[in-house]
Order: structure tokens, then sequence, then C-alpha cells
């Protein structure tokens, strides 16, 4: 009996198997996720029983188990694990030879991508000093508003930044700061040279008492915030985050037999804690490049056996930009991580460059939650489960955009969006998913807390994101609060009209935003455009294209036309200037457009047109 009960089973294993996948499909998915996220929150849990152990001891570990191994590789010098760490000693000694600095210091880093960089952050990690990772294209008053918000009392530069350096000197020297230039000398009064002490200096290892004031709770790093609503915030990233950063890369598969393709800034959280401290854990190999080229990009990659790259914004639209080629395929990359991809650039890329595992993920330099799209849907950010809810409690809450601010209920209570609408992002803060904040700024910390959220003193982050959670549990990201507008009663997805106006034949990039005219509520919607090389503006073609595929009120109804399309150093459009600008001919020198229904074309937009707007004489 029980051998046909068990062949019974047998035979009917395979229908249970199909079963259980038609009805789950994502379900095996979902169990390995549980389970890589256990060994994470274990091995994090292991290491913070030890008396310390941050994300610098990680990097000392890897020279010990593999001191041969090239860690980093920049154009053509190979740095291994074992001559970066004594590089890194020979920067360490430097500074602490000189009177001007004292162990402890928090220091500013003002370079672009070079292994002088990596070497200099894991000195002053070595001596405990907390860095803040400055945008190297920030200049004057953005500059000097960075440096002030770490408290930095050093800041060390590298040689192709003395001018930018030399613009906000007087300032730094009237607060006694100590410059400190990568180069053999310097005749600049108040900037000090620095490679020649450093190639002076002994590489003979750190005493970890320099750093034995040091907490989970020490700021680690500062990274700035894009700046795409104003001047950048100091978002403080403590050790303890970044020891969980640690687990990023291999928490995706990435070992040390992986060679990572860096071309991301470092001074932001996808080049500085992705693609440098997730490289510390795995081991990995980092290819090093100044910065995101579309055309060497793939040769750099078979060039260098990369298997691993990276992304973020619109890096994967630059590379399906670029001309197609035979050998578009013959590569080595197995998988591309990052986020902002969208759906179609997806399956583009998928289509264009071959079986590449693309793992997108959401995630906030300041932020307390995060998602990964373990799964593989394509469009999706991530994919949700009761583990990771129960462990960082999270909701997407009704949110009024025309008011940009939260619904709520007759109780004063936050009203949770039900699936498949859009909701606000927040999640609780707790001891699990703590929110720092930002350095020297405590009414924008204080605006990223919600309280009151679902019971009165309950406390949450506000992430200022928009997301849809659809019926599989998979969540998209829709918009950031403030990129969304309200036009005619109707709300309008900066991204999604973006989207639109880029597939038309002359058009090769497009800044959507909202702006407001006299006499009407709402914003109307406006795009800052960019025309393809070797095209021509065709106001009747766009025409034609935004209102076969836009609603009334999703059409832009201004368009301006400009020679780039401004972005930040993590390749976000900036909006701020755009909007306060407005569609003005007074103050825009590049072309201008209005939709004109009558005309069934985008026409210039006159001064006389503009005045009768302004004055009410033309509805909008």
């Amino acid at each position: 009996m029980w051998i046909y009960l068990c062949s019974a089973l047998v035979a009917a294993l395979p229908l249970v198997v199909l079963t259980v996948k038609r009805l789950f499909p994502y379900l095996w998915a979902d169990i390995l996720y549980i389970r890589d996220l256990v060994r994470i929150l274990l091995k994090f849990a292991w290491r913070r029983r030890r008396s310390v152990f941050f994300a610098l001891d990680r990097f000392l570990e890897q020279t010990v188990t593999r001191p041969d191994k090239p860690f980093v590789v920049f154009e053509n010098d190979v740095y291994t694990f074992a001559s970066t760490d004594r590089t890194s000693n020979r920067v360490a000694n430097a500074l602490l030879a000189h009177p001007g600095y004292a162990a402890g210091d928090a220091v500013a880093l003002f370079m672009p991508n070079e292994p002088a960089f990596i070497f200099t952050w894991l000195a002053l990690a070595k001596l405990g000093s907390p860095v803040a990772l400055l945008n190297y294209n920030i200049r004057t008053k953005s500059l000097l508003h960075c440096f002030n918000c770490s408290k930095a009392r050093v800041l060390i530069a590298a040689a192709g930044l003395k001018e930018a350096v030399e613009d906000v000197l007087p300032s730094l020297r009237e607060q006694g700061v100590l410059v400190l230039l990568m180069v053999q000398s310097c005749d600049t009064p108040g900037i000090q040279s620095f490679s020649d002490k450093v190639d002076q200096a002994s590489d003979a290892a750190i005493p970890c008492s320099l750093r034995a004031h040091i907490t989970y709770k020490s700021p680690a790093v500062y990274i700035y915030t894009s700046g795409t609503t104003g001047l950048p915030k100091a978002a403080v990233v403590n050790q303890n985050r970044l020891l969980i950063a640690l687990a990023v890369l291999s928490a995706n598969g990435v070992s040390s037999s992986d060679v990572i393709y860096l071309n991301l800034p470092l001074y932001h959280t996808a080049g500085f804690i992705i693609g440098f401290i997730g490289s510390i854990e795995t081991g990995s190999t980092i290819i090093l490049k100044r910065k995101f080229s579309a055309s060497q990009f793939w040769d750099d990659c078979r060039k260098y056996n990369v298997t691993v790259i990276q992304y973020i914004g619109e890096v994967m639209r630059y590379l399906c930009s670029t001309p197609k080629k035979e050998n578009d395929k013959d590569h080595k990359v197995r998988m591309a991580i990052g986020n902002g991809i969208r759906g179609e650039i997806w399956r583009e890329f998928l289509n264009r460059f071959g079986n590449i595992q693309v793992k997108e993920f959401y995630a906030s330099t300041e932020g307390n939650v995060g998602f990964v799209n373990y799964a593989g849907k394509i469009g999706a950010l991530g994919r949700v489960n009761f583990v990771h809810r129960i462990l960082f409690p999270y909701s997407l809450i009704k949110y009024d955009t025309e008011r940009d601010e939260v619904i709520r209920g007759a109780d004063g209570l936050c009203i949770e969006a039900p699936k498949g609408e859009t909701g606000l992002l927040v999640s609780k803060i707790t001891n699990i998913a703590p929110f720092v904040g930002y350095a020297q700024n405590e009414d924008q910390t204080e605006r990223k807390r919600l309280r009151d959220v679902f019971k009165k003193g309950d406390l949450y982050f506000n992430s200022g994101d928009l997301m849809r959670i659809d019926k599989d549990n998979f969540i998209y990201f829709q918009d950031r609060v403030g990129d969304t507008f309200r036009w005619k009663g109707e709300n309008v997805a900066t991204t999604e009209v973006s989207d639109i106006l880029t597939l038309t034949d002359c058009l090769k990039e497009a800044n959507v935003y909202g702006v407001q005219v006299p006499g009407h509520e709402g914003r109307i919607g406006m795009a800052a455009v960019t025309v393809k090389e070797g095209a021509q503006f065709d106001g009747s073609k766009i025409y034609n294209h935004v209102v076969s595929y836009l609603p009334a009120y999703a059409r832009p109804r201004f368009i301006r036309i400009k020679d780039v399309v401004e972005l930040t150093g993590t390749f976000k459009q900036m909006k701020v200037k755009l909007v306060e600008e407005n569609f003005d001919p007074g103050r825009i020198q590049d072309p201008l457009y209005i939709l004109d229904d009558e005309h069934k074309s985008y026409i210039p937009l006159t001064a006389q047109i503009h005045s009768s707007i302004i004055t009410g004489s033309t509805k909008l």
C-alpha cells in the first residue's frame, strides 16, 4: 500500500508543482529573497556582537585574505588590496604629521573619480574622521554651503579643482580651514600641496586607538542630495548604515570573481555605497572611470572583462541611444544593478545587449526603506512581501498633489491608499529602520518626518515618492512629490509626459514640469526639450503626437527648446530654475512655443501672446 501511495504522490508531484507555479508564480523567488534577507540580518547581527566592526574592518580583512588581488583598476594602473592599504596608510600618516589636522576632525573631500578618492577616504576612516563627499561640479555659493554643512576643518581637493577652490578661498581662510591640494607644489597663499607629503610619508599601519572613539551612531560620511529642489542637503550616513550597506552587492549575487564597472560619481550613494563599499564586502575588482561615457561603455566592458555594471537615472537610455553595432552582445556583462530604468528602455536594453540580469531597486540616501525587484518584473522597482513589511513597516498613503500634502481623515490620521492606487510612500522610523536626517539642517530633517500617521504619536519617514502596488505585489515608481502637478482637476505625471515626448522623431530629451498661470488654478504643463542632431523642431508633428498619446490636460502647453537638458551629477533633471522662469519670453532667450489647437501645431510664443495670457484675454 505504501508503495502505491508513494507512486501516486510521485506521479502527482509534477501536477502539484505546475499548480503552485500557476497560482503563486513568484513563490520561489520570494523564498530565495527571504532566505537571503535572513542571512544578511544574521551576518549583520554577528558583526554587531563584536566589540566594533565597521566597513573599514571588512576592507582590512580583505587585505589579509586576498592581498594581491586587483581592487581598483584605473586607466593603465592596477592597485591591489594590499597596495591600496599601503597607499591609504601614507595618506593617513601625512595627515597626522600636519599641524592643522587632528585625528577625528571632519574632512571634506573634493575630488572626481580617481584612485586618490578611494585612498583618501580609507585613510580618513583609519583616522576616525567623518568625510563630506563634495560634488566636484558645484561651485562658489553651493560649494561653500555644502562644505559648511559638515563642519569640516579640512578640505582635500584634486589638482584639477584648484580654480574652484580659489573661488571660495577667502571664506575658507576666514574660517581657518586647512586647504590641501593633491599636487607636488602650490604657490597660492592659503592652499598647501599634499601629494608631495604623501609620497614622503610612511606606509606603516595606523593605530586602531585613533578611531577608538567611533560608535555605530558616529557619522561616517555626509552624502549630499542632488539638489533638484534647491541647495543640496547633507544626509548623514552613520557607521551602522555603512555596515549594513556592505551587503548591497553580495545580496544580489555579486562575488569576488566579478568585475564591477564603476563610472558613476563616487560622491553620491550609487557610486560610493553600491560600487565602492559593496565591492569591499565582496572582494570584487573595481574598474574605475572618471565619468560616464556612452560611447566608451561597451568597449571598456570588453577590454576589462566586466561582469557587473551600475546604472542610475537616464544612463540606460543613453546606452540605448548610441549607434547600433554588430558586437553589441559581445561582452561578459551578466548583471546590471541600479535604479531609475523605465519599462520601455528596460526591454530595449535587453533586446539589444543580450540576456543581462537587471536588478532594479529602490532606495534613497537618507531614507529608511528600500525595495528590490528580485523577481525581474520589467518596469517594477521592487516587490513587497510580508516579511519585509514586518521588518521595515511601510505604507502608501493618500496624497493631495494640488495642495502638496497628505490626506487625513476626520480623526486626523492618514488614509492608506488601496492596492492599485497611487500613494505616498512612508516608512515607520524604528531602531531597525532609523532616520538620522541632514547635517546642520533640523528644519529639512523635520520636514521628512511625518507624525500621527496611523495612530497618535507614531513617527514615519516621508519619502516624497509616489508609488503604486499592483495585484501581484510589485511596486512601481509613479513620480516625485512636486514633480506631479494638477491641471484641470487632473494629476499629471511628469515622467509619463517626458516619455511620450521623446518618442517623437525630432526630440532627444524632455524635462516636463508645471508652471503657474495667473487666473488659473493648479499648474499647466511645460517642457524643456532638446532637438536631435540633424533634426528640426516640427511643431505640427509634435502637436499631432501629443494629441494622439495624451489627454488634453496632460499635453504640454508650452515648449522651450534648449541646447542641453540640465542634469544633476546623478543624472536627474533640474526643474527649479525652469519653473521660476515660467513661460515669459522676456526672461527666456531660448525659443518658446505654445500649443495652438486652431493651427494644430506648436507655434512661436510671442510677447503679444504671452501678454494676452497674463491679462486673461486668452484662456488656457
